[in-house]
């Protein structure tokens, strides 16, 4: 059983080594109560993007932003708009620089919540999934495997910058 386990992990790596050595995107989801605050670590230190509250279903990764004139409104429009703002900035704050579609979403450990997986296989793009078979209730478990794929994020990301010819125009 051993070697399967690793042939995967090792397909996962060499998946993110190719596609961070690109310059590509990733999105990090983990939603759960003991993995929300090593995704966030874990992804602030790679520079991805991440979510860590609740995935909002129809969100389709979308990157449409609309600006509009909050000093127009009268007062109790506006207090209503930022308190709504305030919510989303909860829950989309980790991906509120993200200017164009991602190339992979790493999903951490949701077993009974299929939404954010469904977008992704609906728009096409590749997903790493992280099933924590052992006590998923320990964070190091969770840890290890992310710190394995950031560590391969960052290798990768720095050889892309030191090899200028790699950069396309």
């Amino acid at each position: 059983m051993a070697p399967y386990i690793s042939a995967k992990r090792n397909e996962a790596c060499d998946l993110v080594f190719d596609t961070a050595s690109k310059g590509k995107q990733f999105l990090i989801v983990g939603t759960k109560n003991k993995a929300v605050d090593s995704v966030v670590r874990i992804a602030i230190r790679a520079r991805c993007h991440y979510v860590n509250k609740k995935w909002l279903g129809g969100m389709d990764l979308r990157t449409e932003q609309k600006t509009g004139g909050l000093n127009r409104l009268p007062k109790r429009d506006a207090t209503m708009l930022k308190r709504q703002l305030s919510r989303l900035q909860t829950y989309l704050g980790g991906i509120k620089y993200m200017t164009r579609l991602l190339d992979i979403v790493i999903i951490v450990d949701q077993q009974e919540k299929y939404t954010t997986l469904r977008e992704c296989i609906t728009l096409g793009i590749p997903t790493i999934y992280i099933s924590i078979s052992v006590n998923d209730d320990v964070i190091a478990s969770i840890r290890l495997i992310l710190n394995k794929l950031i560590v391969t994020i960052c290798e990768s990301r720095s050889s892309y910058i030191e090899n200028p010819s790699l950069i396309i125009r």
